[in-house]
């Protein structure tokens, strides 16, 4: 078991569906990877003041599975702000038992997130 960041809250939360399966029936990696993109780019829009695209994925270590009917919370955090980019760190817990306070992390990753301009183009982040 796990301890949940109690600093914060989650920045995402999503039950993990039947839908979201691998042909042996656990939760896609891929769905799990997307979730933890979406969450991370919801930090990177706000230190950006606005639109950010994903330039890499630094690292992304997978934990423990995620099952059918896991709460998945997904807490980001800040590493570093560079001139037009971010980085933020993701981690992921599983919530198996609702109602029960136990939580599994199962992944953590690290991100980039480049803001852009309407034009698309790298563009200055706003000084913090």
């Amino acid at each position: 078991m796990d301890t949940l960041p109690t600093d914060r809250p989650p920045d995402i939360r999503v039950l993990a569906m039947p839908a979201d399966t691998n042909a042996a029936g656990d939760i896609f990696g891929g769905w799990l990877m997307s979730q933890v993109d979406i969450a991370g780019s919801i930090l990177a829009f706000r230190i950006a003041d606005g639109r950010v695209a994903t330039v890499a994925v630094n690292n992304f270590t997978f934990l423990k599975p995620v099952f059918v009917g896991d709460l998945v919370s997904l807490y980001t955090r800040l590493v570093k702000i560079g001139n037009t980019s971010v980085q933020i760190a993701v981690e992921a817990f599983a919530q198996r038992h609702r109602g029960i306070e136990e939580s599994h992390k199962v992944a953590t990753a690290t991100l980039t997130y480049v803001a852009v301009g309407e034009d698309r183009r790298p563009r200055p982040i706003p000084k913090q």
